[in-house]
């Protein structure tokens, strides 16, 4: 038996509840209450409401109210999680963005890159672009893991920039725990990278 609309509307918003403010989401993780149709329409009149907000096609958030900021734009992580989510790729963070990440920059970039396996595309959230710029195998070897995101912070900083305070910086962001796991990767790294890195991640014995 079909589910009513207005059950379809009760189930999309609990959910959005559920999950708070600042979640972003995708029609495809309502699909279990009912019909696509069904989701886009309850989608649609929320939004009519104002109560979530359209970023781009098939992209939505349950917003932030700050008193004084006003709307808060989600971060691009939780945009990057929903696209996963929406077109099925894997995206791996780069650049001064992955920079940023683990602390090796103060830079907040308002144009956020990630490599990804899928289309190159663009998307624009108010002032802050997300670019997926897709990349070779081996870029995405490590992809949505921390190892990638050293690896590509690295990259963008350049061998001359990576001081013993850059090292530092990385050794504390590393837990005995990770270290196995990111050593293994550093056949995906550079020479240089992960002649640096190597130093820092060997296995406790």
């Amino acid at each position: 038996m079909a589910k009513h609309p207005q059950s379809i509307d009760s189930m999309v918003t609990a959910r959005i509840k559920k999950c708070g403010r600042g979640w972003v989401f995708t029609p495809k993780q309502f699909l279990d209450l009912g019909s696509r149709q069904g989701v886009d329409l309850a989608l649609h009149r929320l939004k009519a409401s104002g109560s979530i907000r359209q970023l781009a096609r098939g992209l939505y958030d349950y917003p932030v109210q700050d008193p004084v900021l006003g709307t808060v734009a989600p971060s691009a992580d939780q945009i990057a999680r929903a696209l996963v989510l929406r077109d099925v790729i894997r995206l791996q963070p780069s650049g001064a963005y992955a920079a940023n990440i683990l602390g090796l920059s103060e830079q907040v970039p308002s144009r956020v890159v990630f490599l990804t396996d899928g289309p190159a595309r663009k998307v624009t959230i108010g002032k802050r672009e997300i670019i997926l710029q897709r990349t070779t195998p081996r870029n995405m070897a490590t992809a949505g893991r921390k190892s990638g995101t050293i690896i590509q912070a690295l990259r963008y900083l350049g061998k001359d920039q990576v001081d013993d305070q850059v090292i530092a910086i990385l050794r504390r962001q590393i837990s005995d725990e990770e270290r196995p796991k990111i050593h293994k990767d550093l056949q995906h790294a550079p020479e240089w990278i992960a002649d640096l890195l190597r130093p820092i991640t060997q296995p406790i014995s």
